[in-house]
């Protein structure tokens, strides 16, 4: 490769691309340089961003909260191999969105906080993450990646309250981050956003004439449906110089999916080593990843009976005793995804301080179908962490407060979300 003299007394672009050979070139992580000179410390700062991990079964309680609240708790049973990373993660317990019932229908609410579902509402609004990146999405390829473990669902929702489809294979993922498209299909995605071509422009007369035939209520799901697939179109190909531009080089293997959807605990894994990269290269800053319910038997020592089965426990010992083993491998997946952030050094910080990592679900108590007491992890993202916020159990704290820290956190002047009542006390920021 050629020499590159770069003019530190300039900033580099944050769009630099190093050159080679034969055409060769290669697209560039965030760097300090790419801060302007002379700028002040916030614009010295890499960029902030949030990754989602949306549970569809929810977590024991009793094994996941310390009895006590504060900075002195003794971890909980699901705690205890996490010392390492202790004060990079706060356990926040008696929290929910305040209205929000349903069940599993909840899972539309866990990132709108929007009782869809439970209220009789046929239309979300926008989920926190499409919130930010709405705003600040537009620096990266990608304005934000949806994902999950299995299916097309996501708790992702778009501005018109439209769910935005999952991708759920980890192999995919990689090449739409990775590997670079033939020139030709780079120019056909080139022409295409330059003519202002869409799926939906093409069939718009088609779709009009079908709306008219349809009732109300399919209508509506209609309606979703075209906004959900403009969005995705948007999303994929934003604009010309992103289909032009070559994608990042990483030195990892291209990964190979999973086939046996009971291998719950292997998929989370191999999906998060992909997310991390996608961070690491900057190829997005914002990340919804739903890790739903699995219904075959998780292949784990002492485990014999489906994931789903298992979560409605009905109090019984012994599917609580081998969902205890399932849940806990789930928070050890997710407490080396925090680890390999960690490890991962930016301009000073590490990728967890640039990064805040919730883990959420609908359910509070699977097994009854409680949307109350929603267990909650939340790490980076340089919040003031190594505690446990015990609100109460009986009169659940609104957990929207903490999505109004979050943005907050990114720059974004907001003192509400939805049915908040502020932001989240006991949760400093620590810029």
């Amino acid at each position: 490769m050629k020499n590159i003299n770069f003019n530190f007394g300039r900033h580099l672009n944050r769009r630099t691309l190093l050159r080679g050979a034969g055409g060769v070139a290669m697209s560039m992580p965030w760097l300090s340089a790419m801060a302007p000179a002379f700028a002040g410390t916030a614009a010295n700062q890499p960029p902030k961003r949030f990754v989602a991990m949306t549970l569809g079964l929810g977590l024991l309680g009793e094994n996941l909260n310390p009895e006590k609240g504060g900075r002195d708790y003794e971890a909980s049973p699901y705690l205890k191999e996490l010392d390492d990373i202790r004060n990079q993660f706060t356990v926040i317990s008696g929290a929910s969105h305040p209205e929000v019932t349903g069940g599993h229908r909840a899972e539309a609410s866990i990132l709108t906080a929007n009782p869809v579902g439970s209220s009789g509402r046929a239309k979300n609004t926008i989920s926190i993450d499409q919130l930010m990146a709405k705003y600040h999405g537009l620096e990266t390829r990608f304005k934000s990646l949806v994902v999950s473990s299995g299916g097309s669902d996501s708790p992702a929702y778009t501005e018109n309250g439209a769910m935005i489809p999952a991708l759920d294979s980890p192999s995919e993922l990689f090449t739409r981050l990775f590997v670079n498209d033939s020139p030709e299909k780079q120019a056909l995605a080139a022409e295409r956003v330059q003519q202002g071509r869409s799926i939906m422009d093409l069939v718009q007369e088609d779709a009009k004439r079908l709306s008219r035939k349809l009732g109300t209520g399919d209508r509506r799901r209609l309606d979703a449906y075209f906004s959900s697939v403009r969005d995705l179109e948007s999303r994929m190909a934003d604009n010309e110089a992103w289909a032009r531009r070559p994608k990042p080089s990483v030195n990892a293997k291209h990964p190979v999916d999973i086939s046996s959807s009971r291998d719950f605990i292997g998929r989370q894994r191999l999906m998060s080593d992909v997310l991390r990269l996608a961070l690491e290269t900057d190829s997005t800053r914002f990340v919804t990843y739903h890790l739903g319910g699995s219904g075959g038997v998780v292949p784990l020592p002492g485990v014999d009976e489906g994931y789903h089965s298992l979560s409605h426990h009905g109090r019984d010992e012994e599917k609580l005793e081998q969902l205890a083993i399932v849940e806990k491998e789930i928070i050890h997946a997710w407490a080396d995804f925090l680890r390999d952030l960690n490890k991962t050094d930016e301009n000073g910080f590490t990728l967890l301080d640039q990064t805040a990592v919730l883990l959420t679900s609908n359910l509070g108590n699977a097994s009854s179908h409680d949307n109350r007491n929603m267990p909650v992890l939340f790490a980076g993202g340089r919040f003031n962490h190594g505690q446990h916020l015990a609100f109460d159990q009986k009169n659940n704290y609104p957990l929207p407060n903490l999505y109004v820290n979050l943005l907050q956190r990114q720059g974004m002047e907001m003192d509400s979300f939805m049915t908040s009542t502020g932001t989240m006390k006991g949760l400093e920021y620590l810029g």
